[in-house]
């Protein structure tokens, strides 16, 4: 089979068991997309309450000091990529053979334990953004992710016309996560009935790759650069009047669209001042 158009075979896992421990959690599923991304999904905190797009401390207990004998957490901070009414949350994690936390995160199985510290805090929250016509989602990797939580929830869509979502990955495969998502939206009958029927038709996705042969090549900062990804939308350049963005990616990127943005008149808002633009402060790549 073509390599380019095979989809990668998803794992698929899941159990149920309560939670012993203060700040332990359990792990109902997990899912591999590649040898570099998965997700996984875990109980829910009865007094966690987050805001769509938010991210938490979440991580496992390291090992043994030589000289101690103890082990310490080690945390990392991860965007909720499960939206704020859902009944779990879900994470989507990259594989970092020799990183302190995912190296061990990726073996995980349903019924093991996950630390997760609930206070969630993040920028890329509707209340941190002026009312506006058109959304854009701008994301790498797996900075998808808080795009994931807010793509499921009814306040996008009741905010705005327009979502465009784009994703710029190496692989076509590390597009999987994201294009089935969206793909799963339109026969989701709870949203369908809450947000209404058809909501998903107000989506616009625009995949890209950099590596791997795909039907759309390219970095989008180049696409839009070029003016290339506004034809391919139909849609013109952003404008502080119409457009809201939230930008979730390695740092490079969001350093390189936020001048891309501040260029187009858009300026950065907090959850104290609300603006046309917020970009993710904490993301792991």
């Amino acid at each position: 089979m073509d390599p380019m158009t095979e989809q990668t075979a998803v794992n698929h896992a899941s159990a149920k068991i309560v939670p012993q421990l203060p700040d332990m959690q359990t792990v109902t599923e997990v899912k591999h997309y590649t040898d570099r991304l998965f997700s996984f999904r875990v109980t829910r905190p009865a007094s966690l309450r987050f805001r769509s797009g938010e991210f938490v401390m979440i991580g496992l207990m390291g090992d043994e000091d030589p000289e101690t004998g103890k082990r310490k957490p080690i945390m990392r901070a991860y965007s909720i990529a499960s939206p704020s009414w859902d009944e779990e949350l879900e994470f989507y994690s990259i594989k970092v053979q020799d990183g302190p936390l995912t190296s061990k995160l990726q073996h995980i199985q349903p019924g093991d334990g996950l630390i997760l510290r609930p206070k969630p805090v993040g920028t890329l929250v509707h209340d941190a953004l002026l009312p506006g016509k058109r959304l854009w989602f701008f994301a790498t990797g797996t900075g998808f992710a808080p795009f994931a939580s807010l793509l499921r929830e009814p306040q996008t869509y009741e905010d705005y016309d327009e979502i465009i979502i784009t994703h710029t990955c190496r692989e076509v495969g590390e597009l999987t996560y994201g294009r089935d998502l969206i793909e799963a939206l339109k026969t989701d009958d709870l949203l369908n009935e809450v947000i209404g029927d058809g909501f998903w038709k107000k989506i616009r996705y625009y995949p890209t790759t950099t590596r791997e042969q795909s039907a759309k090549m390219g970095r989008i900062t180049d696409l839009m650069r070029s003016g290339e990804a506004f034809t391919d939308l139909g849609v013109p350049p952003l404008s502080p009047e119409n457009d809201r963005a939230m930008i979730c990616g390695n740092l490079a990127f969001n350093l390189e669209l936020k001048e891309m943005l501040e260029s187009y008149g858009l300026n950065e808002g907090a959850n104290s001042n609300p603006q046309q633009y917020v970009v993710e402060k904490a993301f792991l790549d």
